[in-house]
């Protein structure tokens, strides 16, 4: 059924549009955007008066814990939680178990998407098989079941031949590697930011250098190789200075920051605080500072949850053995609205281009805006919306977040996939109807962006 969306204030950063409009998709694809679009007979009208539509948002940045680890997270609820976050699409990791390293385990994650998900899935296979930093994958059988780039997340790729090797192979196939930058010989094992907080608690320490080396090594071998290089959740001043002049030379790297690092500090591990045991570390108030600077600019193009969520009774032991990590799949677009936008550091279409045109160019995905002929993916914000973080309401299986009872301005209001509403809370209530249009998934076997 064609759903007509009527009333709201369209926000699409890629096509320069800001105004009062309608919209209407048809057949999983956006037919028509226009100032008043009458309703039709065989219509579903959607009243979006008072808010904000905007493309589908998308978190390029997720673990969804399956295969192997589904007592975390699993396809569906991972997605349920996603949907709920205002997000229309995913990128999952590829740090499973087994690890995504061959197009048996893409083509696994995508046959369970199509049966269980509330939103899209983009796969993103290993840069080194098992994630053991030793040899490649098969990046171009990944590549033809459906990963959209590659990534090592969770460890850097280990050695510059491998990185180097790893960049050569993805620009020939076209996409991009997702660094996990961090120098392990400072970093390994150590649990947060090294500084005074850090002294005074007594704790091993991972200094800011550690990404900072890292991110200029493989800054050289991007420029060395003309491939894409993609910063996954940058949070220091330092890499966010050589990420600018990088791009200033017009060498082919972009950026993400998640939203626990643009909004808190190691302030917050005083107490040895368990919700704020994250890798990379949350860092210094300078670093913050620099990470906002960064998106006002333009040097971070996108912003991603890092979405990691753990079993409660791994989070049951000392702060030394903690998992690292935390949910952020619920809660990404209200820290977004309320410390970026409300706080006057960047405009609502600013914002929206951090989770759409951003993430779909970086990806080489057909979302990120909502011209005609595009997917029929929507996220409908509600700025001004208060909304208090209940991990206990979460549709996540994890509960560890940083944000526990705090109140925040803005929420995503409904998330529409292929012209299907996956979640809606337009009239109050949280509604959530999982398995989007047959038709509105990636097929397996796609390339990025390639839909049925």
């Amino acid at each position: 059924m064609p759903l007509l969306i009527k009333g709201s204030r369209l926000i699409d950063p890629a096509e320069g549009v800001d105004g009062a409009f309608d919209l209407l998709i048809e057949g999983g694809r956006v037919a028509r955007v226009d100032r008043d679009i009458p309703p039709r007979g065989g219509d579903d009208v959607l009243d979006a008066g008072g808010l904000v539509a905007a493309p589908g948002f998308i978190d390029m940045h997720v673990h969804l814990r399956e295969p192997g680890e589904e007592y975390k997270e699993d396809t569906e609820s991972g997605t349920r939680a996603a949907a709920a976050g205002g997000f229309t699409a995913v990128a999952c990791m590829a740090n499973t178990d087994p690890v995504n390293d061959s197009s048996s385990i893409t083509e696994r994650i995508l046959k369970r998407a199509r049966e269980a998900a509330a939103c899209r899935v983009h796969p993103i296979g290993a840069v080194s098989a098992g994630r053991r930093g030793e040899r490649l994958t098969e990046m171009a059988d990944q590549r033809a079941a459906g990963c959209v780039a590659f990534s090592d997340d969770g460890a850097p790729v280990r050695t510059a031949q491998l990185m180097r090797s790893a960049l050569e192979y993805a620009g020939m196939l076209g996409v991009p590697i997702l660094d996990h930058a961090e120098d392990m010989s400072l970093s390994g094992g150590r649990v947060m930011n090294e500084g005074a907080i850090s002294t005074a608690l007594g704790l091993d320490a991972n200094p800011a250098a550690s990404e900072d080396i890292c991110v200029y090594r493989d800054i050289r071998l991007a420029a060395l190789t003309g491939s894409r290089l993609h910063i996954l959740h940058t949070t220091s001043g330092g890499a966010v200075g050589l990420i600018r002049e990088a791009k200033n030379k017009e060498i082919g790297v972009t950026c993400e920051v998640t939203p626990h690092h643009f909004t808190l500090t190691d302030e917050e591990i005083q107490g040895f605080n368990s919700a704020a045991k994250m890798a990379p570390p949350l860092r210094s108030e300078a670093d913050r500072q620099a990470l906002i600077a960064g998106l006002k600019d333009g040097t971070i193009e996108a912003i991603a949850s890092d979405h990691a969520p753990h079993y409660e009774a791994e989070l049951q032991v000392e702060f030394d053995a903690l998992p690292f990590g935390v949910v952020g799949l619920e809660t990404a677009v209200s820290l977004a609205l309320d410390r970026l936008v409300h706080s006057g550091s960047l405009t609502l279409a600013q914002m929206i281009s951090k989770f759409t045109a951003g993430p779909a160019k970086i990806l080489g995905l057909a979302g990120g805006s909502l011209r005609v002929g595009v997917p029929g993916d929507v996220t409908i914000l509600d700025p001004e919306r208060e909304y208090e973080v209940v991990p206990g309401a979460f549709e996540s299986r994890g509960r560890n977040t940083p944000f526990d009872g705090m109140k925040l301005r803005g929420r995503a209001a409904a998330a529409i996939v292929g012209g299907k509403v996956v979640m809606n809370r337009i009239s109050g209530e949280t509604v959530i109807d999982a398995g989007f249009p047959a038709d509105a998934g990636v097929r397996e076997g796609a390339g990025a962006g390639e839909m049925n």
